[in-house]
């Protein structure tokens, strides 16, 4: 038997480890799946006799280095921040890794040694990033293969509830990490090039600088600018590429409704608010708004926010019930951040059996024999509204087929790397067809260059 370590039994590890065991008979397979609470583990090793589940912290160095040394390769589902160490450990004892985290400044700097010892360390092999790359790069590939030149790549992602359970007036719920969602665009102005012009929003116009797209069959979405676009210009190596824009997609009307709470400053995650633990929600709304001995909470947001009472985004703000006296935050020194994510989630947390949703949208504008044409990739894979959600799909799945690729040695060009090259991606992607993530194409007219150059 060959062993598979699994560290980290976090959301999308339960999808990675049924793809694994339903493989492990026909490829020899062991899984030792490691978790600081045991419990987790345990519950995804299905008491499976191909699987062991085991107590593991990551910061006692010398646990952590004897579950490494025993593996054949090591798979780290922990948040992006703690893959360092373990990456550390596979470069000493010589273990291929796979991560689906974007590849860090520290993980990078192990390049040449990982080359050198002719390790494959596989990174952002998730959804978003991973998903995106392999798509992404395939019809790029295809295009330049043909002698075409790349004029506009726009590339957006999605988590959001499915059409069946999207029920209320936000057309939202938590599918992955709230705190991501609540922070998100903060750090500095999202960066891109549109007709060969650079552009730059900052987080206060974020939200109000919004693009359309429709996608058959589940109808029209938006999508705001992610922080930097700028750095797929060389990772796609799109030098020549006139515009390059990489966005976050939600329902219409989303951005303009979550701008209220950006305008208001309830989205700042740099400070804290004192006594925040024995706030109520109506407390925490008012801190945000001026004193009045005579007006209410609610009419002086309106005036702030200049909404009328019948106005649909006054309605959204009365469904998360925000007003109210009797629900208190309950955190200590919280951040408005945090505190707006307690908030939020009362109302956007996905109920037993409610399903989520992965839309991506790629558009590709590009000139081949002196034609301009444009071709638009779209992908939804639905969850089943239990252990199976979609963003569990997608970032597991490729997760799973890329370490059992590398451990039986179809992968094997070493590096600190990412799925951008046709050896990867094109395998991951005719597996992943299997299980229902499947792109559709479209060719369509290309309207990407404007002669005013505006």
């Amino acid at each position: 038997m060959r062993n598979i370590l699994i560290i980290g039994a976090g959301k999308s590890t339960g999808v990675l480890v049924d793809y694994l065991l339903n493989k492990s008979d026909e490829h020899q397979l062991q899984l030792l799946i490691a978790d600081k609470n045991l419990q987790s583990a345990e519950s995804l090793s299905q008491n499976h006799e191909n699987a062991t589940a085991i107590e593991l912290d990551i910061f006692e160095p010398e646990q952590r280095r004897e579950q490494i040394q025993k593996a054949d390769i090591v798979i780290s589902m922990l948040p992006a921040r703690f893959h360092i160490e373990v990456a550390k450990d596979c470069v000493s004892y010589n273990k291929n890794l796979v991560t689906a985290s974007y590849v860090s400044p520290e993980m990078e700097s192990l390049d040449k040694e990982v080359k050198e010892k002719g390790l494959v360390f596989m990174n952002e092999i998730g959804v978003d990033p991973g998903v995106d790359h392999m798509s992404a790069m395939q019809i790029i590939d295809r295009i330049t293969n043909q002698g075409g030149k790349i004029l506009l790549f726009e590339s957006f992602t999605g988590g959001l509830v499915a059409p069946e359970d999207d029920n209320n007036l936000w057309n939202y719920k938590f599918t992955w990490n709230p705190r991501n969602v609540v922070t998100a665009g903060q750090g500095g102005a999202a960066k891109f090039i549109q007709e060969g012009k650079y552009k730059y929003i900052p987080y206060n116009r974020l939200f109000r600088r919004t693009e359309f797209l429709a996608v058959e069959g589940y109808g029209r979405f938006e999508a705001l600018a992610n922080r930097n676009s700028l750095t797929y210009k060389d990772i796609y190596g799109l030098k020549d590429v006139l515009t390059l824009y990489r966005g976050t997609m939600r329902r219409v009307g989303f951005s303009k409704a979550w701008n209220m709470f950006v305008q208001l400053g309830m989205t700042d995650d740099t400070y804290i608010i004192e006594g925040s633990e024995n706030m109520t929600y109506r407390d925490f709304v008012n801190s945000f708004l001026p004193y009045s001995p005579t007006d209410s909470v609610e009419l002086k947001m309106r005036h702030e926010l200049k909404v009328d009472q019948d106005d649909i985004m006054w309605l959204k703000l009365e469904e998360l019930d925000i007003f109210t006296n009797d629900k208190k935050i309950g955190i200590p020194n919280a951040t408005p951040a945090q505190m707006l994510q307690s908030i939020l989630e009362d109302s956007w947390t996905l109920q037993p059996g409610e399903k989520d949703m992965i839309v991506m949208y790629h558009k590709f504008g590009y000139e081949l024999n002196g034609e301009k044409k444009q071709i638009d990739s779209t992908m939804v894979c639905l969850g089943d509204g239990k252990l199976q959600t979609a963003m569990a799909k997608t970032v597991g799945l490729p997760v799973g087929i890329a370490a059992l690729k590398i451990l039986n040695g179809e992968l094997t060009e070493p590096g600190v790397q990412i799925p951008i090259k046709a050896a990867v991606y094109d395998p991951i992607l005719k597996e992943l067809e299997g299980y229902g993530i499947r792109f559709h194409e479209s060719e369509t007219e290309y309207l990407g260059y404007n002669k005013l150059n505006l």
